[in-house]
């Protein structure tokens, strides 16, 4: 056929490029539509056609249990490929979608088809060339010098001869990625069946609307191929495997069924606009949309009236002297530039110039692609915010949704959840602990207004109260269809989800044992043993004491306490950790210091390992008489003793580890020892030994170890308040105003009931019972605090001494001010 397809290379998002398709579809009356987008939805293209508000997205997704991959195909009614469906309707033409689905490998490092796609590997000689159209042209910024070359308003056959130009240089005879090659054969063999099937007279055969990057190789592939109506792909378990980012700590195992589909979604321009982080075609899809809507005078007048009216709404500089001043500013830019009428550019470069009175900390934001980058004056954000706007879409009604938005449905309604307004929950009713279970899966699966903003951190704690703010913003429809692809109950999408973050955390155990605890407050249960295998050899290969103690904790409650989330007593999970116990005392050993940042952490590792004793040792005393009685757990207690006594007595240890280690010690010796708790004595003296032997600095970072660990064996203990009443006395005021911030750390760890308790017995001793305890653990306004008293007390031994060693003797006090 000596007829060749009509192949119009746009830019993604371009009214320019939108208004061209729509000129050359009617002009041309086509009987092929060819548009770059995912050829599995042509069976579905009459969803397109149902009354939306704009902007919508296909959202594509393959989703396996080590493998997923979501890809949006957006739509803006400036968009050309939303023109291209649109007049081709009109005109009678048959609509085909002819790229590859977005679930395929060619996808799996792009979030947006319809996002620039030069990519990294290819890029020098498109950056070459677009650098050097720049500093030719004197404009800054990709898209300052789109604007200038094709948004000015030229007529369509200029256009149409400048974009050809401008994409053929930009391409040239560069093959391309791997991914855009597999995506442009695809692409090329609809060009080349649409084009071997019987013609219209009046009519072209085939207009194809796909990014002005694939077009050059377009029009030279689709010759010589055959003439079959090409297959869709479909995903294999295989393929999808190889190259992936997404199955990281492949097991060997089978990937398992694979989910694919794709749906409408309602999209707004704030996601859709490059300055959110989406490398689209264009930014500021707001103002590009007046621009499709009034043409280059209309959007000006409005992008001004709305930039100045929200400057006004924030206190910000916005006189009518300063809305003359862009005016003229733009004006004068557009005439020096050489553009008929002042473009995007143009009037982003006067507003700067007119409103920003000091020097710019960052770089304009309009002469970069991506986020605004910290430091951007107020007014330019505010700008480019209005100029993004803040449309959303609407899907209409009866648009077909993936089966989890109604099970999400039902599942709200058979609770008598509402998303609206705060709901306090009571974790022991069980009514309100399945309403937790919900909304915990819908916080996991991230829907946009299911916010927990009062809870314990551990799901299986005790604590009974928990609260959420629920709101139903515009995104949530969007969210919700979108997280289709992790399944089709709130149950089996959560546990997907959540598995799925858990392979992210690549070994992490933090968010390893953080992930299974919220699988314990969803609900989720029996996540796999794949994962737990992972957070075995995560265990195994922790560096940090700091790291490890607290997902110990988690791990050991789930252990003790998770029937919820179907791994109590777990086998899996007893194994790993009886791992995590070995590895953690193998870390503790050797002496480190801990930063304040640490210390913590370091605590809940000891409060950790102290724990799992405990149980261990209860568990055997009370399966005493039974010989056949499995053990809770194969680890050592007397190791575990052992570790803690040498660290306690270790000097180059840390002050707050060494407190801890004692600390651990005494509150278990009676069980380590004959069963019976000590009287208590001989521990007073062993942390008193080790108070004394101690810096006034970090005197109280080893009291906090100590009250830690062992609160219920010493803070009770009228030896070791004595005790510590007359360390705290024999300190001199410079010590003593040393020890305080740490001192006062240390019985922060008491309960606000024992520090009054604690402040009785100290009262007793100084025999002034009849004060109340308040005179000591209460602050009262207009008094100084005790660092401040300490600090003068300090500055006035040092006035003192100075005037001594001057010779200046003053008459010494015959009673000594108490300590603060």
């Amino acid at each position: 056929m000596s007829e060749s397809p009509h192949i119009v290379g746009v830019r993604h998002h371009s009214p320019a490029c939108a208004r061209l398709v729509a000129e050359r579809i009617r002009t041309l009356r086509p009987k092929y539509v060819l548009i770059e987008g995912p050829a599995d939805f042509n069976e579905r293209l009459d969803e397109l056609y149902l009354p939306h508000r704009l902007p919508v997205a296909i959202y594509s997704y393959l989703s396996g249990d080590r493998t997923h991959r979501g890809s949006w195909s957006p739509f803006a009614e400036h968009s050309p490929e939303w023109q291209a469906l649109q007049v081709a309707r009109e005109v009678g033409a048959s609509v085909r979608f002819i790229d590859l689905p977005a679930w395929h490998d060619a996808f799996s490092r792009m979030e947006n088809r319809y996002a620039d796609v030069v990519d990294h590997e290819h890029e020098e000689r498109a950056e070459a060339y677009e650098r050097a159209l720049t500093e030719k042209l004197s404009v800054q910024g990709r898209d300052a010098l789109w604007d200038h070359l094709f948004e000015d308003g030229c007529d369509e056959a200029e256009l149409s001869r400048r974009l050809s130009t401008y994409f053929d240089n930009l391409r040239g005879q560069d093959p391309g990625s791997q991914g855009n090659q597999a995506r442009e054969a695809m692409m090329a063999r609809w060009i080349a069946w649409a084009m071997a099937q019987p013609g219209e007279p009046g009519r072209a055969q085939a207009l194809v609307v796909c990014g002005g990057y694939h077009a050059p190789a377009l029009a030279r592939l689709w010759q010589g191929l055959p003439a079959e109506l090409p297959d869709t792909p479909q995903p294999s378990t295989e393929s999808d495997n190889e190259d992936d980012e997404g199955s990281e700590g492949d097991s060997g195992e089978p990937e398992g069924p694979l989910r694919f589909s794709s749906y409408l979604v309602p999209y707004t321009f704030k996601r859709l606009d490059a300055f959110a982080g989406y490398a689209s075609g264009m930014p500021s899809p707001a103002y590009y949309q007046w621009m499709w809507e009034h043409g280059p005078e209309g959007a000006a007048h409005r992008a001004l009236q709305h930039v100045m009216q929200r400057l006004r709404e924030k206190k910000l500089p916005a006189s009518t002297a300063d809305l003359m001043a862009v005016h003229l500013r733009a004006q004068g830019l557009a005439r020096l530039r050489g553009h008929d009428k002042p473009l995007r550019s143009d009037w982003l470069d006067a507003l700067a110039g007119a409103l920003v009175k000091d020097a710019l900390d960052a770089p304009l934001p309009w002469t970069y692609r991506g986020a605004m980058r910290p430091g951007t004056d107020p007014v330019l954000v505010q700008a480019m915010d209005v100029l993004a706007g803040d449309t959303a879409g609407r899907l209409a009604p009866g648009t077909p949704q993936p089966p989890l938005v109604a099970a999400v449905q039902a599942e709200l309604a058979a609770h008598g959840i509402v998303l609206r307004g705060q709901l306090k929950l009571d974790l022991l009713v069980e009514a309100d602990r399945a309403k937790s279970r919900v909304l915990h899966r819908l916080a996991i699966l991230r829907l946009p207004g299911v916010r927990r903003t009062q809870g314990p951190k551990l799901a299986m704690s005790g604590e009974r109260t928990e609260q959420w703010s629920l709101a139903e913003p515009l995104e949530q429809q969007a969210a919700l269809i979108e997280a289709g692809a992790w399944g089709a109950s709130l149950h089996d999408a959560a546990r997907a989800r959540l598995e799925d973050d858990l392979r992210q955390a690549q070994g992490r155990i933090g968010p390893l044992a953080d992930g299974l605890n919220q699988a314990a407050w969803a609900g989720l249960s029996a996540l796999s043993e794949t994962l737990l295998r992972e957070l075995r050899a995560a265990m195994a290969a922790e560096p940090r004491f700091e790291t490890l103690g607290p997902a110990l904790s988690v791990l050991h409650t789930l252990l003790r306490h998770g029937q919820m989330l179907g791994m109590a007593d777990a086998p899996v999970l007893r194994v790993v950790i009886e791992s995590g116990f070995d590895r953690a005392l193998w870390l503790l050993e050797p002496p480190a210091a801990i930063t304040p940042a640490d210390m913590q952490a370091h605590l809940e590792g000891h409060l950790a390992l102290r724990r799992i004793v405990a149980d261990v040792l209860a568990h055997a005393q009370d399966n005493a008489h039974d010989a056949h009685a499995p053990s809770l757990l194969d680890v050592e207690p007397a190791r575990a003793l052992a570790v803690w006594q040498r660290k306690a007595a270790d000097a180059a240890a840390a002050p707050v580890s060494r407190g801890a280690a004692l600390g651990a010690t005494l509150s278990l010796a009676g069980r380590l020892a004959d069963g019976h708790e000590s009287s208590g004595d001989h521990g007073v003296d062993e942390a008193m030994q080790l108070l004394h032997s101690l810096p006034a600095p970090v005197l109280g970072d080893a009291l906090t170890g100590l009250l830690a660990l062992a609160r219920e064996t010493l803070a009770s203990e009228p030896a070791f308040v004595a005790g510590m009443d007359r360390t705290v006395q024999a300190l001199d005021n410079a010590d003593f105003v040393r020890a305080m911030p740490s001192l006062r750390a240390a019985f922060a760890w008491l309960p606000p009931q024992e520090r009054g308790l604690l402040a009785d017995q100290v009262l007793t001793l100084h025999d002034a019972r009849h004060l109340s305890r308040r005179a000591l653990t209460a602050h009262r306004t207009g008094e100084a605090a005790p660092e401040q008293l300490a600090e003068a007390r300090r500055v006035e031994d040092a006035v003192l001494a100075r005037l001594a060693a001057w010779g200046v003797a003053l008459e010494e006090d015959t009673e000594k001010a108490p300590r603060p």
